[in-house]
This record gives C-alpha cells, structure tokens and sequence, in this order.
C-alpha cells in the first residue's frame, strides 16, 4: 500500500523504497540485478563465431569485445558469467613460414594473449592445410574435441554450475550434449541458421532439438558489445 514500483520497458524489478543499498533497480536495458544472478559458463567455438561476424559484417570482420559480448549473452538469460572457454586454432605456417604467414601468427598470439590476461580459458588446436584442385583450403583439427573434453569435465571441475552457455553450430556435440542433460545440466545455444537455398549457415535440427534452449544469434549482440580502446587492433 503506497509502494512506488519501478518500471522499465514494462517489467518490474523492485520496490524503489528499499533499505538495502547495494542492490540497485534493473538497468534500461531490462535486465535484473546480478545479485539473483546464477553462474554460467561460456564455450565459444572461435570457427563458427569468427565466420558469423564476417556474414554480419558482409565480407569485413566486426571489432567487438569478446568478453562483453560474453557477458551480454549471459545477462539474457539471467546468470552470470563465471567462466569463459575459447577453442580457435593458430594460423597455418609453413615450414619456412612467409612474411605473411608470420604476420597473421603475431597478431593471432597478441589477440590470445590479451584474452588469457582478461582469464578467458583458451583451448587450441591445429590449422592443416590441404590442397582442393588448384588451391589450398584450411583446417581446424581438435578443437571440437578439446571442446567436447571440457564440457564432459563440468559436473566434476564446476558441481555449481547447472546451465552452460555454448556458441557453435556444430551438430557433433549433441552426444555430450545429451549426456549432460541426463547429468541436470541444461545447454543455452547460441547459434544461427537461415532457412534460404545455398546458405553458409543451415540449421542443424538434430543439435536445436537436443539442448535445452536455443537462440539465434544477432549483428546487435555483437554491436553491443564495443571493444575498449586499449585493446583495439588486438583482433586477429
């Protein structure tokens, strides 16, 4: 009787009169108070979200901060991100690697650098090269296996934790998946598909059925997510 509630984007968070000061109203973008937030951990396949921000950037890779981004995601779903996993591959070098070559391995060893320092957990694997034709295409080799190895760890490495974050597409994931729902851990998909003829990105049923909840990802998720000046240039 006579509370005055706050309201945002027509949602309520919580009654404006109250004594606790470290809890705050829900912030504009109507998300609640991290303080009722439950952990969350976040594995992010680099292939499929490196090849997502070059669609969404139509041809040109988006500047973003990983970590934000990761944030952000978590945010949506009302936890908090504990933990981040990155499983990427360094670029291919020759045995007597090109200027170029050597290049690309530089900027790619400053950019996992900067992660490892801000505790992003990096897996990585292996580039093979392999010759189609007259032309050579590239090769992430283990990566999804170091990824299915840490989701497998999770009830034993993490018993806190019983909703994970996964951004990837890859429908090989789906037995360990399964196994972890059996285990009480649920899987929040973040992933993208169009239902168009000759897409690079086709939706994988078996993998959408088998998770908890899945979302598809957006240009605004990565826009939202600006990267801090001081670690610009940093992106591989």
């Amino acid at each position: 009787m006579g509370v005055k509630f706050k309201m945002e984007k027509e949602k309520i968070y919580k009654s404006v009169n109250v004594d606790n000061n470290n809890i705050y109203p829900g912030n504009p973008q109507g998300l609640p108070d991290e303080s009722f937030f439950q952990d969350t951990l976040v594995f992010i396949d680099a292939n499929f979200l490196s090849k997502l921000s070059n669609h969404f950037g139509k041809g040109r890779y988006l500047v973003y901060d990983l970590i934000k981004f990761s944030e952000n995601l978590s945010r949506k779903q009302k936890f908090n991100c504990k933990k981040i996993f990155y499983y990427t591959a360094p670029p291919f070098q020759s045995s007597v690697p090109t200027s170029e070559e050597e290049k690309k391995k530089d900027g790619y060893d400053k950019f996992l650098d900067k992660l490892r320092k801000r505790g992003v957990i990096v897996r990585e694997g292996r580039c093979q090269r392999l010759k189609s034709d007259e032309n050579f295409v590239f090769k992430q080799k283990a990566v999804d296996i170091l990824l299915a190895m840490d989701l497998m760890s999770v009830p034993l490495r993490y018993p806190e934790v019983k909703k994970i974050i996964l951004i990837s597409s890859d429908s090989d994931f789906v037995p360990i998946v399964e196994n972890l729902e059996e285990n009480g851990i649920k899987i929040i998909l973040y992933t993208y598909y169009e239902k168009i003829r000759d897409t690079a990105f086709s939706v994988s049923n078996h993998l959408i059925k088998s998770v908890h909840k899945y979302v598809l990802l957006s240009k605004e998720d990565f826009d939202n997510a600006p990267l801090r000046k001081e670690v610009k240039n940093e992106k591989k």
